[in-house]
């Protein structure tokens, strides 16, 4: 079970590719064998999903209903864009130009730990996803916690 947590700037090179930092690279386990499969997040984000951590998430799409159109069209939207890629000898990983192109990556990356995934942003886009939050931080805490 990954537990990836943390924020990192990085550069991203013109073959598309970026770091995965060491200290996130530390979670993945063995089971991933160096594979990630990076897909289309939410708010204009990539998500990174070591392979094992996918495999756990590929499980629950596959209790989703083929007869159900809402559910066709998430997992036909979700797999069209889903790519994997194995870590090269500098622990690098190359993302498809028409994923940088969907997170609005150019030069840049803000790679954030999340717990099991690794998201990939335009740090521009996260600055104004953060601002265009309509509740602070510790209200959404509150609320998020509250028992």
């Amino acid at each position: 079970m990954s537990s990836f947590k943390g924020s990192y700037g990085y550069s991203i090179d013109s073959k598309g590719r970026i770091n995965i930092p060491a200290k996130l690279r530390k979670y993945v386990s063995l089971e991933a064998n160096d594979t990630f499969v990076i897909m289309r997040g939410y708010e204009r984000c990539l998500s990174v999903y070591p392979l094992d951590e996918w495999n756990m998430l590929e499980q629950s799409i596959r209790q989703l209903s083929p007869s159900n159109p809402k559910h066709r069209f998430f997992t036909r939207t979700l797999l069209q864009y889903a790519t994997e890629s194995k870590l090269d000898g500098q622990s690098r990983i190359t993302i498809p130009k028409e994923l940088l192109q969907y997170a609005g990556i150019e030069d840049q990356v803000l790679i954030l730990g999340v717990l099991e995934r690794i998201e990939v942003w335009n740090p521009k886009v996260h600055e104004e996803y953060l601002q265009a939050q309509a509740e602070s931080y510790e209200n959404v805490a509150q609320a998020v916690f509250q028992k």
